[in-house]
């Protein structure tokens, strides 16, 4: 791909100074630059989804509370319940 961007004097001064630090070309600079971006843009899409994520567990946490072995166990803990409601039959 080819870019052709108008940038200002302080941009100019900016690529002249990371080009004598480091001797690199523009495109290498602006790829490097790029790259640095869409990392930070993506780790932040990544952080507001892990947030979203983590507030919805925490408001269903609090609906449903059982036995830790319940898992395990649930087929006991349903044929209780239903006995329970609807008496031994």
């Amino acid at each position: 791909m080819r870019i052709n961007a108008r940038l200002d004097d302080s941009y100019e001064r900016k690529f002249q100074l990371v080009q004598q630090r480091e001797r690199k070309n523009r495109s290498d600079i602006l790829k490097e630059a790029l790259d640095s971006y869409f990392a930070s843009k993506l780790r932040q899409d990544e952080d507001e989804a892990l947030a979203k994520n983590q507030k919805l567990l925490q408001m269903l946490g609090g609906i449903m509370s059982a036995p830790a072995d319940s898992s395990v166990n649930y087929k006991q803990y349903v044929k209780g319940y239903l006995d329970e409601k609807f008496g031994h039959r």
